[in-house]
C-alpha cells in the first residue's frame, strides 16, 4: 500500500472519489449533482432511520423544523402517522417518540409513517436533496452500506455534527465506511480510492480508537446523552452491522428499496459485535 491515503488499491480500476463533510451545515449549499450522498448521524438519528426502518416502519419524512412536522404530519393524517424527535436530546414536547433507537420497536412503528425532527440529522439529510442519490449510514448498517456505494464513482460522506461543529463519533464512522469501502472494492478487482482532505482526516481515526460503549461515551455527543440519562441509547448505537439494510430518501421520503427485506443481517439474522 503506498504512504499516500488516496493510493489504498491499484490504478487499473475506475476511480471511486469521496469526499467528506464534518457537519450539516459545512454541506449546505454544496452542489452535490452526479454523487451518492451518505448521511451520518450515529448519535442518534441515522441509528433511528434503520432501526426504525428494521422494524417496519412504512416511510420516514425528515423535516427540519418541529413546526414543519407538525404541519406534514396533520397533512398525511394522523391514524398511521407518529411525530419523532428531539431537541436538546429530549423527546419533543407533544411528539409521539424521541430519538431513542430503543423506542423504535415494531410494536410501536410497524407500519406507520414516521414525521422525523432532530437537531442535526435531519438538517444533513436536507442538505444533501441535490445528490443523485442519499443513503442513510450508522454503525449498524456499515458493511451493507460499504456494499450498496461500491458501485458509484463520487460519494459525498456528510457527517452531521453537533450544533455547526465536528463530531468525533460521526467522522469516526466515516472513517470506518472508507476503511470497509476499499475492502469492498479490493475483493471486486483493482480500483483507486480518492479521498479529500477532509475524508483521509476521518480514515485517520479508525487506527486510534475501537467502536464501543466506552468510545461513544467519551465523545461530546455521547457525553451529553449521559447527561440526560439516556446512556442506554450509546449500546444501540454502538452495535456493528446488525442490519442489511440501506435506507434511502428520494423525494424527501426515507424507505427501503423495494424488494429488500427488513430487519435481516449480512448473515441472515440481526448480527451484533464488529
Amino acid at each position: 500500500m503506498s504512504g499516500d491515503r488516496r493510493d489504498m488499491v491499484s490504478e487499473d480500476r475506475r476511480d471511486v472519489r469521496v469526499e467528506a463533510y464534518f457537519s450539516a451545515v459545512e454541506a449546505e449549499g454544496v452542489d452535490m449533482a452526479g454523487r451518492t450522498a451518505v448521511v451520518i448521524d450515529v448519535i442518534r438519528a441515522t441509528t433511528v432511520i434503520v432501526e426504525a426502518l428494521a422494524s417496519g416502519a412504512r416511510a420516514i419524512y425528515p423535516t427540519v423544523s418541529t413546526e414543519d412536522a407538525i404541519k406534514l404530519a396533520h397533512t398525511l393524517g394522523r391514524e398511521d402517522t407518529l411525530l419523532c424527535g428531539e431537541r436538546k436530546g429530549l423527546k419533543v414536547d407533544g411528539f409521539h417518540l424521541g430519538n431513542s433507537p430503543r423506542e423504535f420497536t415494531p410494536e410501536k412503528v410497524e407500519g406507520k409513517r414516521l414525521v422525523m425532527s432532530t437537531t442535526n440529522g435531519t438538517r444533513a439529510l436536507w442538505a444533501c436533496q441535490g445528490a443523485d442519490r442519499v443513503v442513510v449510514l450508522s454503525f449498524l448498517n456499515l458493511r451493507a452500506v460499504a456494499e450498496a456505494v461500491a458501485g458509484a464513482p463520487a460519494l459525498t460522506l456528510v457527517c452531521a455534527g453537533k450544533e455547526g461543529r465536528f463530531a468525533l463519533d460521526d467522522a469516526f464512522c466515516a472513517g470506518l465506511l472508507i476503511r470497509e469501502l476499499t475492502r469492498v472494492l479490493g475483493e471486486r478487482g483493482p480500483g483507486r480510492v480518492e479521498l479529500n482532505d477532509q475524508a483521509r482526516a476521518a480514515l485517520n481515526l479508525v487506527e486510534p480508537f475501537s467502536l464501543d460503549v466506552d468510545f461513544l461515551r467519551s465523545t461530546a455527543a455521547g457525553a451529553a446523552l449521559v447527561e440526560i440519562g439516556l446512556e442506554a441509547d450509546l449500546e444501540s448505537c454502538a452495535r456493528s452491522n446488525r442490519y442489511a439494510l440501506v435506507p434511502e430518501m428520494e423525494d424527501r421520503v426515507l424507505r427501503l428499496p423495494s424488494g429488500r427485506s427488513r430487519g435481516v443481517s449480512a448473515s441472515g439474522r440481526p448480527e451484533d459485535g464488529s
